[in-house]
């Protein structure tokens, strides 16, 4: 008979330790002393080389949470490599080439004042100059050359922390105007300053250790300014060619064109002006500013179906970029321009369940333009616009079989309007005339940015917007909402953006003030996450630009106009249970059953 030694007699008196071990999500366990960096063990787990390509480490997962390269670990922990190739390391690479590239401006003119603006699809940041003429070809060579040396050199990338005063005088010894307006919101008494080849600078997140890492980057002179390119995790080593986007240059030079008559440059005027109690008007105007927009639009349609008979308004867009809310204002728009809007609803076209594309995981594809029934709808399209009767479908999603739905007729004057991912996409409606169909698209475009060097990208404003619009209406806590949003982003990336340029008018949803009312809302939701996962590490990352916000006062929320845009996600809009081609009770379109 076997005797079992109590577990107690197992334990003995041992030596402290001098080395720490750190075990990978394979089972690998690795080893080494007290204090090592975060860095020096993934280059260990990696045979020796930092990676290539898309497997470059960027930083890493230690115990649930992100750490950058240069944190030293100092107690067994777990750790996951965090690489190029993942959106937590593509921020971290593009906040570090940001860096590079302003460091080497100053090097080569000091005092340059380089301000990065907004981002463009291939990769890369439109960037301009703040306090000169546009860089030549030839000293925008010279810029990208020195950043190359400066790479070459693998210079340390160093942080510290020093009080708040003394990142104050910094910042306005060098008439950087923008981060002292910034720093009047900071409630800590200290701050994280960067430094690369002396010069310290402000970052709202992780940087890499050293510029050697940098190795995918190009220059571009473009538009009174330059594009700083970077790769995209879905093709890590390789640079896109930049194609000329002239409808989305345009909505960038709006943007521009807006803010400065707003005269809000930054979230540190920003925050000064809801601080002062100024915000009131800035909200008005902002409105107005969306509103005078949607008119043009509406405006444009009248005309081309005056001038050559556009029957068909196709609206597409990204999730949370407000598709519905403007919708709904384009209709209204319209009815004021003489046109009734008729609208149709894509998802009741959708083939029958057992028909419906698979995912490659299996799973039913509904946003696949496989899953809707295009002869059907092309054929009914055809017939509405020609004025005839049409025996709609409607989309039972209980039985997952398209049904007998409404009879409708149009009348001369009505205009139809469709909302759908795949509304810029020629593939969807290939039996209409092109000058017949009027494109529309709808996306937070531009955001205003912490400062000159921190951008705020509108994805994320996209995603605090699902966030507080999902905890309202749906029920989801923020977890939830962060699970699903890669997919989501997937998604646009397949069905959506590939097409934006054949919009006929771009609209862009974004408002200078909304991270001001965003915040109050996603705030709580986003402390709920809990520590040490994934979605942890989301939440932590838009909680740390968020803190630079100053919210809206209960008072100043209560300013936003009830028919805002941004009401679709905090709520109280006016325009809720408004449906397009309904007035005082009567259908304005004729939908007789006969």
């Amino acid at each position: 008979m076997a005797v079992t030694m109590p577990a107690q007699q197992l334990i003995t008196p041992a030596q402290p330790r001098d080395s720490i071990r750190v075990t990978f999500s394979d089972g690998r366990v690795y080893e080494g002393p007290i204090g090592a960096t975060i860095e020096s063990f993934l280059i260990a787990a990696q045979n020796g080389t930092p990676g290539d390509g898309g497997s470059l480490i960027m930083g890493g997962i230690l115990d649930g949470t992100l750490r950058e390269l240069a944190y030293p670990i100092r107690r067994d922990a777990t750790l996951d490599p965090v690489v190029l190739a993942s959106s937590d390391g593509g921020r971290i690479y593009r906040r570090s080439l940001v860096m590079l590239m302003v460091t080497a401006a100053d090097e080569l003119w000091p005092g340059i004042k380089v301000s990065v603006r907004y981002s463009i699809p291939e990769g890369g940041y439109y960037c301009k100059l703040l306090n000169r003429g546009p860089f030549t070809d030839d000293e925008l060579a010279q810029l990208e050359a020195h950043m190359r040396a400066i790479v070459q050199a693998d210079d340390p990338i160093s942080k510290r922390v020093v009080p708040l005063e003394e990142a104050v005088r910094l910042f306005t010894a060098r008439d950087d105007d923008d981060k002292v307006r910034l720093l009047e919101q900071r409630t800590r008494s200290d701050l994280t300053l960067y430094s690369l080849r002396g010069r310290d600078d402000y970052y709202y997140g992780y940087m890499l250790s050293s510029t050697g890492y940098l190795r995918y980057f190009r220059l571009v002179n473009i538009n009174g300014g330059f594009i700083l390119q970077y790769t995209l995790k879905e093709s890590p080593t390789q640079l896109l060619p930049i194609t000329a986007y002239s409808k989305l240059g345009a909505v960038f030079h709006q943007a521009d064109a807006w803010l400065d008559r707003l005269d809000v440059e930054d979230m540190g005027r920003l925050n000064r002006i809801v601080r002062e109690n100024r915000v009131h008007e800035l909200i008005l105007v902002a409105e107005a500013l969306h509103e005078q927009q949607i008119s043009h639009i509406a405006g444009e349609i009248q005309h081309r179906h005056d001038d050559q008979g556009v029957r068909l308004v196709l609206i597409a867009g990204p999730s949370s970029s407000g598709k519905t809310t403007f919708a709904k204002r384009l209709a209204i728009q319209l009815l004021a321009h003489g046109l009734h809007p008729f609208t149709l609803e894509l998802d009741n076209y959708f083939v029958n369940r057992d028909l419906t594309p698979k995912d490659e995981t299996g799973e039913y594809d509904f946003e696949a333009l496989g899953a809707i029934n295009l002869s059907l709808f092309n054929q009914q399209l055809i017939e509405l616009m020609d004025g005839r009767q049409v025996q709609l479908p409607r989309f039972d999603f209980v039985s997952g079989r398209s049904v007998q739905g409404q009879l409708v007729q149009l009348r001369e004057k009505q205009i139809i309007i469709i909302e759908g991912i795949h509304g810029l996409n020629p593939a969807l409606v290939p039996a209409i005339p092109p000058d017949k169909i009027f494109r529309v698209y709808v996306s937070a475009l531009t955001q205003l940015n912490i400062d000159a060097h921190n951008r705020v990208p509108t994805t994320d404003v996209r995603l605090l917007r699902r966030i507080v619009r999902d905890a309202r209406t749906r029920g989801y806590n923020a977890t939830d909402t962060l699970k699903r949003w890669q997919s989501v982003r997937t998604g646009e990336r397949r069905n959506i953006f590939p097409y934006q340029e054949n919009a006929d008018m771009m609209f862009n949803s974004a408002l200078v003030y909304e991270l001001a009312a965003l915040r109050s809302l996603a705030e709580p939701l986003l402390l709920q996450v809990e520590p040490n996962t994934p979605p942890h590490i989301e939440a932590k990352r838009l909680l740390s630009f968020l803190r630079w916000v100053q919210p809206l006062s209960p008072r100043q929320q209560a300013m936003i106009p009830d028919t805002s845009l941004l009401r679709e996600f905090i709520g109280n809009s006016s325009l809720q249970d408004y449906h397009p081609g309904e007035m005082n009770g009567h259908a304005l379109s004729p939908l007789e059953a006969r």
